[in-house]
């Protein structure tokens, strides 16, 4: 968007390499954006010259939020895998960003837990990465975006709980 204009409004005509059928399904458009979004995650993670993957900073993000969980707790945090998780954890325990501890009650369980470098990687990230972020999102029009943020929330919530049911929790 050239400099002083405003932000486009949502409703306002895409420019012509970004038209898409108006009955393309909802999905199509969304997996789409994922995967641009994802692309865009990951340029935002080198540009800020870490070396960590979105995935391994997804799994930081939930230990920030609740330190000391099981590899299988964090996959349902995360909506991964554990089979997945395990190779992302195993990386992040090589770079000294987490570490394995047994249980205190229960020795054949494992727990992870942030270290203080793996913290300073969040912190860093989220600094670095923030004024990114928000430019990705500049040409959400201020009085659009409590709509588009519901529908994301309401989005997350409803396709975790489809993830929910098909686990079977």
């Amino acid at each position: 968007m050239p400099p002083g204009m405003p932000p486009a409004r949502l409703s306002e005509p895409l420019p012509s390499l970004l038209r898409f059928p108006e009955d393309l399904p909802l999905q199509a458009l969304l997996l789409t954006a994922t995967r641009l979004m994802g692309a865009y995650g990951e340029w935002t993670a080198r540009k800020a010259g870490l070396k960590v993957s979105l995935s391994g900073l997804g799994v930081l993000r939930v230990l920030v939020a609740e330190d000391g969980l099981k590899a299988s707790e964090v996959a349902d945090r995360a909506w991964s895998n554990p089979a997945t998780l395990t190779s992302v954890v195993n990386t992040l325990v090589k770079d000294g960003f987490v570490v394995r501890k047994p249980d205190d009650a229960d020795r054949r369980v494992v727990r992870l837990y942030l270290t203080e470098p793996g913290r300073a990687v969040v912190t860093y990230y989220v600094t670095q990465a923030a004024p990114m972020w928000r430019k990705a999102f500049a040409f959400v029009d201020a009085a659009d975006e409590p709509v588009v943020r519901r529908f994301f929330a309401e989005m997350i919530g409803h396709l975790g709980q489809l993830i929910d049911e098909e686990r079977g929790k």
